[in-house]
């Protein structure tokens, strides 16, 4: 039903949503959410509503409402995978208030970048009839953009910047400095980073903006990133194990590692303990996320919102699905982060 007037099926048939909403001094959106019980309309412009409604005996039908204005009332999702932390928390977040709304979520796994994501957003997303799409971390190319802007429809993305699009996110830059000033403040200057791919990634944004924290807080403090000491992950555990052997195996150990993402930090500890070191006295290790599982194993690590973010994307799809025209400027929501320490991280010691 949403934004566009919906026909009746009750006896007065000429009495449409736009009456509705004259008789009772409201937009026809702020009709369509009272007479359908959804929140953000207040009690006193409920009973406005629902005594115009009475009286011009107007009865919403939902089926010929979706036909008449073409809704659907199908939100499309972008994601690179369903099998990882972040996106399945992002997706819950956005699923839940867009549920209120009586929108359902219809999910677009493009994966890695190559043919085959692109033939998922050609044949299968366009194919489709979407009232709005978010974009949730998942970097695209210009053609990708393009398929869909091409949908003229209203995007919201989480975790990256389109052109025109509503964004919602967190300061990765910031974030990533919070987490090396924490290394450097404990006494820690050999510190190994692994973090995501900046050429070809799924989060290139991300592994750009954090690998720039990281570099801003070094050069602060007179330090630099040795280049056998960085390395690329991808944001898995498995990754963080791998990055682990590789750097054990250098002669000039580090004191301290941090990783662009708690599960390949996660990786990190099982590597350093499977290899007999202590964690912290003989090597501190720090993510970044605060992952459900983080503090079984004792991680320190800068904690974002992730469900948050994506109910904040919800929101600002819903406020652009229920507006009267298109927004005034492009709007941004950029949430804080909390530094969180554990046991996974200490001065380094004198041995």
């Amino acid at each position: 039903m949403k934004r566009a007037p919906a026909p009746d099926a009750g006896p007065a048939a000429a009495s449409r949503i736009h009456d509705v909403a004259r008789e009772a001094g409201v937009s026809t959106a702020t009709v369509s959410r009272a007479l359908r019980g959804l929140d953000r309309v207040s009690p006193q412009t409920r009973a406005r509503v629902a005594a115009a409604a009475e009286a011009l005996q107007y009865v919403p039908s939902p089926t010929a409402a979706s036909l008449k204005s073409g809704k659907t009332g199908v939100i499309g999702v972008v994601v690179p995978f369903l099998t990882r932390w972040f996106f399945t928390n992002l997706m819950d977040g956005a699923e839940a208030l867009l549920r209120q709304d009586g929108y359902h979520i219809l999910v677009f796994t493009i994966g890695a970048r190559g043919d085959q994501r692109t033939q998922v957003l050609d044949h299968q997303l366009l194919g489709k009839r979407l009232d709005g799409i978010l974009v949730l971390s998942a970097d695209l190319d210009p053609h990708e953009v393009a398929l869909l802007a091409g949908l003229r429809v209203p995007i919201v993305t989480v975790g990256l910047d389109l052109p025109g699009c509503d964004r919602v996110g967190i300061d990765d830059v910031h974030v990533a400095d919070t987490a090396m000033s924490h290394l450097i403040r404990l006494g820690h200057q050999r510190i190994a980073y692994v973090g995501g791919n900046p050429a070809e990634d799924v989060h290139i944004a991300t592994a750009v903006n954090r690998l720039a924290g990281v570099t801003h807080a070094l050069h602060r403090h007179g330090l630099r990133l040795d280049t056998r000491h960085a390395s690329h992950g991808d944001w898995t555990v498995h990754g963080g194990v791998a990055f682990a052997e590789r750097l054990f195996r250098e002669q000039t150990l580090p004191t301290a590692v941090l990783a662009a993402s708690d599960e390949m930090a996660i990786g990190v500890l099982y590597a350093a303990r499977r290899r007999g070191l202590d964690v912290p006295h003989d090597l501190s290790v720090m993510g970044i996320d605060d992952h459900e599982m983080s503090f079984t194993h004792e991680l320190t690590t800068v904690r974002q919102q992730v469900r948050e973010q994506g109910w904040e994307a919800g929101r600002l799809l819903l406020d652009a699905l229920y507006a009267d025209g298109p927004p005034a400027s492009r709007r941004e929501v950029i949430l804080g982060t909390e530094l969180v320490e554990r046991r996974s991280t200490a001065p380094p010691s004198a041995s």
